[in-house]
């Protein structure tokens, strides 16, 4: 076996392509697009890396077979904020086998330690905004948009290595029968629109989409500020995910909430896009952007990937205010499934939420740490 750095277009294809081995007996995988996979790690387009750096590194035998493959990453944004020496293992694939993982993860930590850190957290794909975590429960479907799927073995491998738990993250499935809460919610949301005439929910403004942006970059870096693995959007980067997602949005699933004119918190559902993709095998071709024209309009699940309210406004009943619209939105549109996702296992104000709603935590995610010795 030798370990490989990525340093040419043939090389990174490699990469790229190498989750294509490991899943091509799972019927619930989701190959990704090669070509967002590949905008991923283009340093002129993906405004995450003006503050990053990664290294790619993959195994492969005499033969020339990709054995397994992983990133390193580190994120200067993550180390100011958090004031840690902190780097990241991303993009983790690998056969069942504890060597070739060994080499993976001792390359990923061999270069981190040369750079100066004192931990490795992960995976994630590249950073904490991204996807992170390793699934360990709820093998049994296939993931919803942008969120992560991989072997059950992948945790022994890392754990093996002498990773340790970091934190969960969950994932709560809702369906239109589970949704009979619906009335009793609806009390909630009534009693709160009395109480506070001034706040005004509505959906995003597609034509004003600059200054939506704004507003949704104001909150999400309000909301999450004390979350667990936070780290700041740049501005860039919030206009290019946002762009990048623009033609995937619903107005009815995207929602902004204003007292007195003030954005004071958010919602953002997203068609689950994954049962498109599912049909499309990582291409997009001519025969494939049919296919995505025709299976896009029968899409009938809807992840529920952001819901943020101001520090200053929780508590007043504005969480459920969003729930309820955009729930009721899917509903009349015909949606018969929505995940919340992801949340974290100690966030008790959201998990609340969630199950309030009828939902039932069916998912959950692993991210792990190691110290740098």
């Amino acid at each position: 076996m030798k370990i490989r750095v990525v340093t040419t277009q043939r090389e990174l294809m490699k990469f790229i392509k190498f989750p294509w081995e490991v899943y091509k007996n799972d019927p619930y995988w989701v190959a990704q697009l090669v070509s967002d996979t590949k905008l991923l790690f283009n340093e002129k387009k993906n405004f995450f890396w003006e503050h990053a750096e990664k290294k790619l590194f993959y195994v492969e035998d005499n033969s020339g077979k990709v054995l397994g493959r992983v990133a390193g990453v580190i994120d200067y944004n993550f180390i100011s904020f958090h004031n840690e020496q902190t780097g990241f293992f991303a993009f983790f694939e690998c056969f069942n086998d504890n060597n070739v993982a060994g080499i993976l993860l001792s390359s990923v930590e061999q270069w981190l330690k040369e750079k100066g850190m004192k931990k490795i957290i992960g995976p994630t794909a590249p950073s904490t905004n991204d996807e992170m975590g390793l699934l360990y429960e709820g093998y049994d479907s296939s993931p919803y948009l942008m969120m992560p799927y991989n072997p059950k073995y992948y945790h022994t491998l890392v754990e093996n290595y002498g990773f340790k738990k970091a934190k969960d993250l969950y994932a709560y499935i809702i369906t239109k029968q589970d949704h009979l809460p619906v009335q009793r919610l609806s009390k909630i949301v009534s009693v709160v629109e009395k109480k506070y005439p001034q706040l005004v929910v509505r959906p995003v403004n597609i034509k004003n989409f600059e200054q939506e942006i704004k507003y949704a970059i104001e909150i999400y870096n309000s909301a999450w500020e004390k979350n667990w693995g936070f780290v700041p959007w740049t501005e860039k980067e919030f206009v290019s995910q946002a762009l990048r997602l623009k033609p995937l949005l619903d107005p009815k699933f995207v929602l902004f909430a204003f007292m007195e004119n003030q954005p004071v918190g958010m919602i953002i559902g997203v068609p689950n896009y994954n049962e498109v993709l599912k049909k499309l095998n990582g291409k997009l071709g001519p025969i494939q952007i049919l296919k995505f024209l025709y299976y896009k309009n029968k899409i009938k699940t809807l992840r529920i990937m952001i819901m943020g309210v101001k520090k200053e406004f929780r508590n007043k009943g504005i969480e459920s205010l969003l729930y309820y619209k955009v729930l009721e939105n899917g509903i009349n549109a015909g949606f018969v499934e929505a995940e919340f996702s992801w949340i974290l296992e100690d966030n008790i104000m959201m998990i609340r939420a969630a199950e309030n709603l009828g939902a039932k935590l069916y998912k959950k995610y692993r991210v792990y740490e190691k110290e740098i010795k």
